[in-house]
């Protein structure tokens, strides 16, 4: 059967901060045309400069090429519009590193001083980079993990590292695993050398360039691999160094995989992946090559090694529960990608966020993270959010209507002890009385016994009937309408006909009919009247009560501001 690949090229990085060799250094097996070869260069210029003359020899051939490095291509959805970078996400947080990291001859490199930058950038302290050797000191980068993911809202592994069990995050920037390290100063290299321009018009970095799919007709294709994923440790050479085995042993087997047949379906990656899943790998996390299945942690199995071949493997299994000990002989079609039995079936848990601190500070850093707050004063910029929150959606700030000073105007006025009235009881039930910061009261006179001769002779809804029982309280309250656009129509001819002016009106009502021409007039009204309101049909009473919330909240602490 012939082969998609002439060359395989296996690249076990290394982040080292001096020319080194040996262990823990940066090992590169060739296997091709001409055989086997494996080189340790002492330094990633070094390493670049072989690969470079690798690709120089197969272009001139018009033979395909495979490159695998061991370390991750892009970083957990998020980062990118973290960093404020535009473009394709993926693309712009490589140049972006490209353009920040120095990596001289002697592997001396910045990697430590630029993840404290994008630290200050994503998050103004030590989030989410962290690990730093000793003696090396900055306000944005700590030695030992932050802890800061849930409650900072990105990610600490991505998709494929959560499918691989064991994977370092690429956070991680010391210490045993630094896979942090080898991203920083791995990605330039592998962007300039796929942005040669002897070849560049032939190369891809996959998935980002050629999708979940094989590469067509890229004659270079650079991906990303992790050699821990194959279930057996390769067998060594008298004196061989395990780094050395490792990029032979994966070499050989992608190799394998492509003589069978079976390589381009592993750049499918998990066909099992949603669209959304398929839209986070190929835009910004990128996926490893081979893994077409998450392997899932065994609880309470112990799997001694076993002699594996490539078509079958003898599973010896001792389960701790006390169930007798079994043997079975596993087949499978990925022979090369093993994976341990499915455990027995166990109570269905979820893995979901359950602090409530952490959740709001999650909440929150993603609605930053993807609204345009800019556009918005700085007092109003909270309200906003809230809103955002409120409704599970930052597309309704795109309708979000305000007069100048509205929101310092509601906060004075809460401050200072202001009514609070509003047209329903879901209003009501929806503000945190006990964090308002006067003990404001909440007048719902929706339900007054007054109301139903006040609807028979105004003839009108029973929602506008109770805001005429509104006028003793009128003159600086807070005015919180969420549920009827009469109520907002009834109170606007009240106003104009002189009745006392509130301090501000957050005019939310909802529906297909006068919710919309009611805070068109709202808008419209003029005078000085201060508002803030939602355009169009959309509204509500969670989104009325949101505001109040916001405008007279008192935090607790650890709860975001």
């Amino acid at each position: 059967m012939p082969t998609w690949f002439d060359h395989y090229v296996i690249v076990d990085w290394s982040a080292a901060n001096q020319p080194k060799m040996g262990r823990d250094s940066i090992w590169i097996c060739h296997l091709g045309p001409g055989g086997e070869r494996c080189e340790n260069p002492r330094t990633r210029h070094t390493a670049r400069q072989f690969l470079s003359e690798i690709l120089r020899t197969a272009a001139d051939r018009s033979e395909r090429v495979l490159l695998g490095f061991d370390f991750p291509f892009g970083y957990p959805v998020g980062f990118a519009a973290r960093l404020g970078l535009p473009g394709v996400p993926w693309r712009a947080v490589w140049d972006e590193i490209a353009a920040l990291i120095e990596d001289d001859e002697r592997n001396k490199s910045n990697r430590f001083e630029v993840a404290a930058l994008l630290n200050r950038r994503v998050s103004g302290g030590r989030f989410p980079f962290w690990g730093c050797p000793r003696g090396f000191t900055h306000e944005n980068l700590g030695p030992r993990h932050h802890r800061g993911h849930i409650s900072d809202g990105l990610d600490e592994r991505r998709l494929i590292d959560k499918w691989m069990i064991g994977a370092q995050p690429c956070w991680k920037l010391a210490y045993t695993g630094s896979v942090g390290s080898q991203v920083l100063t791995g990605i330039p290299v592998v962007r300039a050398v796929r942005d040669d321009p002897r070849w560049a018009r032939d190369a891809r970095i996959w998935p980002f360039e050629t999708g979940l799919d094989a590469p067509g007709d890229a004659q270079i294709v650079f991906a990303e691999v992790w050699p821990s994923w194959w279930n057996w440790k390769p067998t060594r050479e008298p004196g061989e160094v395990n780094d050395r085995a490792q990029v032979r042993h994966v070499a050989r087997l992608f190799a394998e995989a492509d003589r069978a047949g079976k390589l381009t379906a592993w750049f499918a990656g998990d066909p099992n992946l949603s669209d959304e899943e398929q839209a986070k790998v190929v835009l910004e996390e990128a996926w490893t090559l081979g893994v077409m299945a998450p392997r899932r942690r065994l609880r309470s199995v112990t799997i001694p090694p076993a002699p594996v071949d490539v078509g079958t493997r003898l599973l010896r299994i001792t389960r701790n529960d006390g169930q007798q000990r079994r043997h079975c002989e596993e087949r499978s079609d990925e022979a090369i990608s093993m994976r341990p039995p499915k455990p027995r079936s166990e109570p269905k848990t979820y893995e979901y966020l359950r602090d409530p601190a952490a959740i709001y500070r999650r909440s929150f850093a993603q609605i930053r993270a993807e609204a345009d707050l800019g556009r918005f004063p700085v007092s109003l910029r909270p309200l906003a959010i809230r809103l955002a929150h409120a409704a599970g959606d930052v597309a309704i700030l795109d309708d979000l209507a305000w007069s100048r000073g509205a929101a310092a105007a509601g906060r004075l006025a809460l401050a200072q002890g202001a009514a609070i009235l509003v047209d329903s009881e879901m209003v009501a039930s929806g503000i945190a009385r006990e964090r308002l910061p006067a003990g404001n009261e909440v007048i719902c006179t929706l339900r007054d016994p007054a109301v139903p001769a006040l609807m028979a002779s105004c003839k009108t809804t029973r929602s506008a009937a109770a805001v005429e029982l509104w006028r003793p309280h009128l003159k600086g309250a807070v005015i919180a309408i969420g549920n009827a656009p009469t109520a907002l129509f009834s109170l606007l001819e009240m106003l104009a006909a002189g009745a006392e002016r509130p301090a501000v009106i957050l005019g939310f009502p909802v529906g297909f009919v006068g919710a919309a021409e009611a805070k068109a007039a709202l808008v419209a009204f003029g005078r000085g009247l201060a508002f803030i309101s939602l355009k169009g049909r959309r509204g509500g009473s969670a989104l009325a009560a949101a505001a109040v919330n916001e405008l007279g909240w008192r935090r607790p602490p650890g709860l975001p501001d």
